[in-house]
């Protein structure tokens, strides 16, 4: 039907943005953005797409917002970097109402694909205590011990998503993303997250002349990031499968913090004197994703080099904080 809507939730946000721009680019027209922040703080926004300011936290404005829906992406939460999920917990387990009102909605309306954005943050801690760390399988989310606030929401999510396809029909997808970064996100204020802090440390330091940086833990902790077009591709291809459980979206390039300021001296052209803040946030000594299912369902994994995406993200946040 002509007025079914592809929505997207979360639509203003830094990987909603980037997706709408993508299904556009795709030629697809009946695409719906719904996202709780003022238009003049979405990330990206289009003329051509049914853009909404709702609040998906409440029962009534997402059956407003998933009205004719035929497909639904829920990337909606209320999130941010380490700094911002260690001391929000309590905001970020409430985002448990946005995904069990969406599926409530999506129910009553007869949504065909329903999305949902999880995170490796549902895995579990004790695997997660060397920086050398062992790739995190799919399977390593129990015995359950996630990152405690936000971790927990994801994993109650996935549950959720679980028992809405098996009891009611509705084919649920999820991916656990592992740090997806890019340009067109967040870069200050608290809820940024390290590829993009960096990249403003670095950038910053660079203009002021005082070359430090302070690095948040002592640097050693390690990671894998994800550049958004790995991440938007990823999130078609598993919408579209047939794979049921919840699946790794991530690179398994693993890096330390101190390697990631590396590559973002290297792009600068600038050497820092380092100072570590071993009080601030810093999440889990290691985290890298296990790709062996995502591989042998799809015959794909995430594979565009982090120095190549971090190259683009750090011009586009130089141009941003230049201009402003």
């Amino acid at each position: 039907m002509s007025s079914e809507k592809i929505v997207v939730c979360g639509g203003g946000g830094f990987i909603g943005g980037h997706l709408i721009a993508d299904l556009r680019r795709q030629g697809i027209k009946n695409l719906r953005s719904v996202d709780i922040k003022p238009f003049d703080e979405w990330y990206q926004k289009f003329p051509d797409v049914e853009n909404l300011q709702l609040d998906l936290q409440k029962a009534d404005t997402c059956d407003k917002a998933l009205k004719d829906a035929r497909v639904v992406y829920n990337l909606a939460a209320d999130m941010g970097g380490m700094g911002f999920i260690e001391n929000n917990k309590a905001l970020c387990m409430l985002s448990v109402l946005i995904n069990t009102h969406l599926l409530m909605s999506a129910k009553a309306v007869g949504v065909e694909r329903f999305f949902y954005a999880s995170s490796a943050c549902v895995y579990n801690a004790d695997k997660q205590r060397d920086p050398n760390v062992t790739a995190l399988k799919e399977a390593d989310a129990y015995p359950a011990m996630p990152e405690d606030g936000y971790g927990w929401e994801k994993l109650f999510s996935e549950r959720m998503c679980r028992h809405f396809r098996e009891d009611f029909g509705i084919q649920t997808r999820m991916a656990r993303f592992h740090n997806v970064y890019g340009p067109h996100g967040t870069y200050e204020g608290g809820r940024e997250k390290a590829p993009a802090a960096v990249c403003r440390k670095v950038i910053q330091a660079k203009m002021s002349g005082k070359h430090e940086i302070e690095i948040w833990g002592d640097g050693h902790q390690t990671r894998s990031f994800m550049y958004i077009d790995d991440c938007l591709h990823g999130v078609e291809a598993i919408l579209n499968s047939n794979i049921l459980e919840p699946i790794n979206l991530g690179s398994s390039e693993l890096v330390s913090i101190n390697q990631l300021v590396d590559i973002v001296e290297n792009i600068a052209g600038i050497k820092l004197k380092r100072t570590y803040n071993l009080k601030a946030p810093k999440g889990v000594n290691g985290r890298n994703s296990d790709n062996t299912l995502i591989r042998k369902y799809l015959g794909w994994e995430p594979n565009v080099r982090l120095r190549d995406g971090m190259e683009k993200t750090y011009h586009w946040i130089h141009d941003q904080i230049v201009s402003s």
